[in-house]
């Protein structure tokens, strides 16, 4: 069988346990106990393959940490901490609590306590924010679980035993622990499509996200670090590991958001990635209006697909015009619209060598009022860099043709170029995809950046200005007429035949209806 036949496999049956198991429970919210517990699992194995290979190396060639007893284990604890993160004793771990389940007739609490000691082990190391809370929605003593404790842990040992038997136990044996993080990231596409717009609120489809990073590196190997102000679960952040590989994004992982259980979801997916807990830092809260990473050093690389059109303070708040990341513009983009906000916050973020690549609502481009202002100071100033639009029904929760603005602080020329890639795609299912190829070309004109008919064009900054800053790119790609040609003169000769025909209709017509008034008595 072949690594894909493996993965198409391993994807079928993590579906069937998430939805076997569900019940009750919604699957957006039944989610938390599938992803929980396979992040559970993971961190057992990735600690217990991690002291198993310095205890090996050591000199102990049949150590196993699984079998130890925790007042033997406790040696360890201070060093690994330091190194993972985090510390599991040996009755703690997911293979030991699994192997115990059916006869624990207090599954629940074990659980509950596993999770608090797991993130006590983090208490006053550099690891506590990146460990703190990750359990927080995996709720074993809930009632959606069933309607008593007995119940509940029957559906506890029945999510054990589905994620243990997931066909990944050679993971850390194998060096191919990126199975975790693909499972997850399955379960994390899967459940975004079945649960409509509230899953694609928190999540971007892979080929776009890879897409996006793709942009961002083009002509480099490596970069200082990447930063997403809307991050979601992660999944645009991390197609950095599949794009440039492990280890080439030097300083790390850096982003904010402001769901809870989201951002929860995010840091185990760092995780699951096989991110140390120091090459990241996600943060939670607004960031338009409280962000984090102020001090940090400017991103060379910068994704994101922030909330469309989402409410904030704006104007009300009469400290933002003044914040150092809106102030350029002079405006503030309008209360009801937050998308140039994210926008202005994404360039202030920006490295001089850098590049963000931002998914935008399509008004975002050709608005008035105080987003045409704000437009007016990116394209004066020459930050915009290329504007795609990409084809519709790419994105769970909405089927409108979304675009991307690219923004470059140090650009060669100055102009703008427009691709139109709203044809780059193909059906599958109940959804529209952007496939390899597809990718492909727009990435080759984004790198070219020169004129393709009905494709790309690239536009002088002054003859946007004189189009009012209206930057969408049906503005400056004309479309391809895909109308059959039409021959003049036969079309002349048929319509000379027609009227003919139709004389002649009318004529036996006539004759019909006379000869019937003849034949009246």
């Amino acid at each position: 069988m072949t690594k894909e036949m493996e993965r198409a496999e391993l994807h079928k049956t993590i579906w069937r346990i998430a939805n076997d198991l569900r019940g009750s429970v919604d699957g957006w919210d039944f989610k938390a106990y599938v992803l929980g517990m396979l992040f559970y699992r993971f961190i057992s194995e990735n600690l217990t393959a991690y002291l198993n290979a310095a205890e090996r190396q050591a000199g102990d060639p049949h150590f196993d940490y699984r079998y130890l007893s925790n007042a033997d284990a406790e040696f360890g604890r201070e060093e690994t901490v330091k190194e993972k993160g985090f510390y599991i004793l040996p009755q703690d771990l997911f293979a030991n609590v699994r192997e115990r389940a059916r006869h624990d007739e207090n599954l629940n609490e074990t659980l509950s306590r596993v999770f608090r000691n797991i993130e006590a082990s983090a208490i006053g190391a550099n690891s506590e924010d990146d460990i703190k809370g990750l359990f927080d929605d995996l709720d074993v003593n809930s009632s959606r679980l069933g309607p008593t404790v007995a119940k509940r842990n029957e559906k506890l040992v029945k999510l054990l035993d589905a994620i243990g038997d997931l066909p990944l136990g050679g993971a850390f044996r194998n060096n191919s622990n990126d199975l975790f993080g693909d499972a997850y990231e399955y379960l994390m596409q899967m459940y975004a499509s079945s649960a409509g717009k509230s899953g694609g609120e928190y999540y971007t489809p892979q080929e776009v996200a890879e897409l996006l990073a793709r942009i961002t590196v083009v002509g480099k190997t490596e970069v200082n670090k990447v930063y997403d102000p809307a991050c979601g679960s992660g999944s645009m952040l991390l197609k950095y590991e599949k794009v440039l590989g492990h280890g080439k994004v030097r300083q790390g992982y850096f982003g904010q958001e402001v769901n809870l259980t989201t951002y929860n979801l995010c840091r185990i997916n760092m995780f699951l990635h096989d991110i140390p807990y120091e090459k990241f830092d996600i943060a939670l809260g607004d960031t338009l209006i409280d962000p984090a990473h102020w001090d940090d050093e400017p991103f060379e690389a910068i994704v994101s697909n922030p909330p469309y059109s989402i409410k904030w303070e704006g104007d009300a708040n009469p400290l933002l015009i003044n914040d150092p990341r809106y102030a350029p513009a002079g405006v503030l983009a309008p209360k009801s619209k937050a998308d140039l906000a994210f926008t202005m916050h994404m360039l202030s973020w920006l490295a001089v060598n850098g590049t963000a690549a931002i998914v935008q609502f399509p008004g975002v481009l050709y608005r008035g009022g105080a987003e045409q202002k704000i437009r007016k100071y990116l394209i004066d100033n020459n930050y915009v860099d290329t504007v795609i639009q990409l084809p519709p029904d790419l994105f769970f929760g909405t089927t409108i043709a979304t675009c991307v603005l690219v923004l470059k602080k140090s650009k060669s020329d100055n102009k703008t170029l427009f691709i139109d890639a709203s044809g780059e795609f193909v059906r599958q299912g109940n959804k529209n995809k952007l496939t390899a190829s597809n990718q492909q070309q727009i990435l080759d004109a984004f790198t070219a950046r020169e004129d393709v008919a009905h494709f790309a064009k690239l536009v002088d900054n002054a003859d946007l200005e004189a189009n009012g800053y209206n930057i969408a790119v049906s503005s400056y790609v004309e479309a391809e007429d895909t109308r059959e040609a039409v021959d003049i003169t036969e079309l002349n000769a048929d319509i000379a035949r027609i009227v003919t025909r139709q004389s002649e209709l009318r004529a036996e017509i006539d004759a019909i209806v006379a000869d019937l008034e003849g034949t009246r008595p």
